[in-house]
C-alpha cells in the first residue's frame, strides 16, 4: 500500500440523469427521491456509496486489500467475529487493512459477539441534489406474457389481451454532491494515496457498470476536488463550495449543454489546489 493521505479534501461532483430514476424511495411505491417543499431531486449518500463499492468489487475482485464488507449475501457477524486480534482496535486494524469499504466509509462493527466497536470513514458525502426541481413523469408499460394459467385462459378469451404496469422517469437532472476527505481519519483507518485514487476512478466510472432500464441514462459530468495544504484544512469547505457555480441557457433544460459549470480559481486561498476533471487527470 502506498503512503496515508495526509491532506484534507472537500470536492463537488455533478452527474446526471436522462429518461430514468436515479434513485427510487421505497417509502414512495419507488418513484425518483424528491425534497417534499421544493421539488428537487434527491440521490441519497448511500445510493452513490453503492455504485462505488460496486466498482472496486469489479475493478479489484474481491481480493485484499481491496475487498468490499457491505455486499450481498455477505454474513456480517461472522466476518466480523472471524476477525483477527486481542482487542476492539486491533480487530479494527484488520479489517481496515483487508476491506476498501471500511477504510474508506467506515462500519459499523459492533454487531456479533466479539463485536469490534464503529469505524469512522474519512470518506463522507451529502445527499446528491437537483440544480432544478424534477418533472416526474408516468408511463404505462404493457406486457404480453401472463404469470398464471388462468389469466393465460382469459387472455385466450381475449378477456385481456396483456398485463400493465407503471413506471415513472426524470426526463432529465443535473446533480451535485458535496464530499469531504478528513486527513485526521483517513490516519486512524489507514485510508492511503492509492485507496483515494480509485475513489476518484470509482465515481467516474460507477454509472458505466451500473445500468438498468429504470434508471435510464447517468453520466458523470465534473469532478471538482479542492486539496487543502495541511490535515487540518487552509479555508472553510463551504467557501470552497461556493466557488463552484453552475448557471443555465435554457428555459427547460434536457441536456448537460443547457448548464453552465464554472470553477473560479482566482485568488485561491494559501495552501489550496483544484483539480477539474475531465479537463485534468486526477487518477
Amino acid at each position: 500500500m502506498s503512503e496515508i493521505v495526509k491532506s484534507r479534501y472537500d470536492f463537488v461532483f455533478f452527474f446526471d440523469v436522462k429518461d430514468g430514476n436515479p434513485n427510487g424511495d421505497p417509502d414512495q411505491v419507488n418513484l425518483p427521491r424528491s425534497d417534499a417543499e421544493d421539488q428537487h431531486g434527491l440521490v441519497t449518500d448511500v445510493c452513490i456509496k453503492r455504485k462505488v463499492r460496486n466498482y472496486v468489487m469489479l475493478e479489484k475482485e474481491l481480493k485484499p486489500p481491496f475487498d468490499i464488507f457491505i455486499r450481498q449475501e455477505q454474513v456480517l457477524n461472522k466476518i466480523i467475529d472471524a476477525a483477527s486480534g486481542e482487542n476492539i482496535q486491533h480487530r479494527q486494524n484488520n479489517l481496515c487493512e483487508q476491506y476498501f469499504d471500511i477504510r474508506t466509509f467506515g462500519a459499523v462493527l459492533s454487531t456479533g459477539d466479539k463485536g469490534a466497536g464503529t469505524v469512522r470513514g474519512p470518506v463522507q458525502f451529502t445527499f446528491a441534489r437537483s440544480e432544478d426541481r424534477i418533472y416526474q413523469a408516468e408511463h404505462s408499460i404493457t406486457r404480453c406474457a401472463v404469470t398464471t394459467e388462468e389469466d393465460a385462459k382469459k387472455q385466450e378469451n381475449r378477456e385481456y389481451a396483456s398485463t400493465f404496469g407503471r413506471k415513472t422517469t426524470v426526463p432529465y437532472a443535473l446533480y451535485r454532491m458535496h464530499g469531504f476527505i478528513s486527513a485526521i481519519d483517513a490516519k486512524k483507518t489507514k485510508f492511503s494515496e492509492d485507496d483515494l485514487k480509485l475513489l476518484w476512478k470509482s465515481l467516474i466510472n460507477a454509472f458505466e457498470h451500473d445500468r438498468a432500464a429504470a434508471r435510464g441514462e447517468m453520466n458523470p459530468r465534473k469532478l471538482v476536488i479542492f486539496k487543502h495544504g495541511s490535515h487540518l484544512g487552509n479555508e472553510l469547505s463551504g467557501r470552497l463550495f461556493d466557488r463552484v457555480t453552475v448557471t443555465k441557457n435554457a428555459e427547460l433544460p434536457r441536456e448537460i449543454g443547457h448548464y453552465n459549470i464554472s470553477v473560479d480559481k482566482n485568488n485561491l486561498p494559501s495552501g489550496i489546489e483544484v483539480k477539474v476533471w475531465p479537463e485534468e487527470k486526477v487518477f
